[in-house]
């Protein structure tokens, strides 16, 4: 999964200098301010059933085609929805400047096409077949890698050009992923609906992913509108690299998640356990890279073109959010394994919600400046938020056994 993700950052890291040359700040802001607004509503795209699709396979193989089934049903039907609805909305959250073939497309893509590939890459990670896994990954990556080259030797590019490439080249690989899923795990069964109880985790996954793009990305959309497209631009730069370099700890993430899982059947003791002993070489990694990332921010703009002049100050002060992320992710994840979904959607949920107060508040003062100020509060938030849920819930559940069988315990 490392491998996987390495290549993907290297792909991507071409794809966007090809992307931001092309298109420029003002093209760039309203591709990424379309894809923040359509991000928060993507989770519900497929009801988080590739996620109940990993839980279940992960403990129970024989489970796979009705899950698969069910997964591949509810992302089409629903995917097909949310694009109808998006198409109407959308337009009114962001500024006339960003045109509706751009949203349209990129609704397509990341509502019906992305989430299928997911699925995909899901249900091979489900069996712990991690490199597959990330070949579809990466797969994706050197799609739009291609697409965006294309766009470059593309005279007069727009956004609306390259929302059409987009779509292209997530239309093909998340087909040929579904083809191999049916070569290799088998083909879907449709005769069993979900459970109530499996809906309802599912919608939890579905929220909690939901409100982590909202506080990740809603400030590139609010910034669009409030600041500019170029803004937004400058911004969204600096956060891509972010992202680009967090991605080693998300391949760790991946490969574990299955195994957080099965350590959390036996609580959340276990599941924490677990998450500790990944710690170490996950948190020494992002601290290494936040201080590369602040060292290396003023060649930024010979490599994007001029215009990103301020992204350099962007990037050095988002850096920390390497160390944030990491202990946010790890207790998080500690929290799911073990079954306390409800718990980590609650607090993403508080976090949105603070994320969207400090923009409305910080961002038509201080543009992008605000937005860096508030994505640092908010990571920051909702890392302690999560270690002190985890010491609660875990203290609590250690109480509950003691009453119920101390000598089981100390054994």
């Amino acid at each position: 999964m490392i491998g996987s993700r390495t290549a993907r950052t290297l792909v991507t890291a071409l794809y966007f200098i090809l992307l931001a040359r092309s298109l420029g700040s003002d093209g760039y802001g309203a591709f990424t301010a379309a894809c923040a607004i359509i991000g928060i509503v993507s989770p519900f795209a497929s009801l988080g059933t590739g996620n109940v699709l990993v839980q279940y396979v992960a403990r129970n193989r024989e489970e796979f085609p009705v899950r698969w089934g069910h997964c591949l049903l509810v992302t089409l039907i629903s995917g097909v929805l949310l694009t109808a609805v998006v198409l109407v909305i959308v337009p009114l959250a962001l500024t006339h400047g960003v045109p509706l073939p751009l949203i349209a497309c990129i609704a397509i893509a990341e509502l019906i096409f992305a989430r299928l590939l997911d699925a995909a890459a899901m249900a091979f990670q489900a069996f712990e077949r991690l490199a597959v896994t990330g070949w579809i990954i990466l797969a994706l990556s050197v799609s739009r890698l291609l697409a965006a080259s294309l766009l470059l030797h593309t005279r007069h590019a727009t956004a609306v050009h390259w929302s059409v490439l987009y779509l292209a080249s997530t239309v093909v690989p998340a087909v040929i992923a579904l083809c191999y899923v049916a070569r290799e795990l088998g083909a879907p069964r449709f005769g069993r609906w979900t459970t109530p109880r499996d809906l309802l985790t599912g919608l939890y996954f579905s929220v909690s992913q939901a409100a982590q793009t909202v506080y990740n990305d809603i400030d590139k959309a609010m910034l669009a509108r409030l600041s500019g497209l170029a803004a937004a631009g400058i911004y969204a730069a600096a956060y891509r690299i972010i992202d680009a370099a967090f991605s080693p700890v998300l391949s760790v993430l991946a490969a574990t998640y299955a195994g957080f899982f099965r350590h959390g059947q036996q609580g959340l003791q276990s599941s924490s356990a677990f998450a500790r002993r990944i710690m170490p070489r996950t948190f020494l990694y992002s601290l290494f890279a936040a201080s590369l990332l602040w060292v290396a921010a003023p060649y930024l703009p010979f490599i994007i073109g001029p215009q990103f002049n301020d992204s350099v100050w962007v990037l050095r002060w988002l850096s920390p959010l390497l160390v944030l992320r990491n202990l946010h992710y790890l207790a998080a994840d500690s929290l799911t394994g073990a079954g306390y979904q409800s718990t980590r959607t609650l607090l993403q949920l508080l976090v949105a919600a603070l994320n969207i107060g400090l923009n409305i508040a910080l961002l038509p003062r201080y543009s992008w400046r605000g937005a860096v100020w508030t994505s640092l509060a908010s990571d920051g938030v909702i890392a302690l938020a999560m270690w002190i849920a985890l010491w609660y819930l875990r203290a609590r559940e250690v109480k509950r056994c003691n009453v119920l069988s101390p000598e089981w315990v100390e054994a």
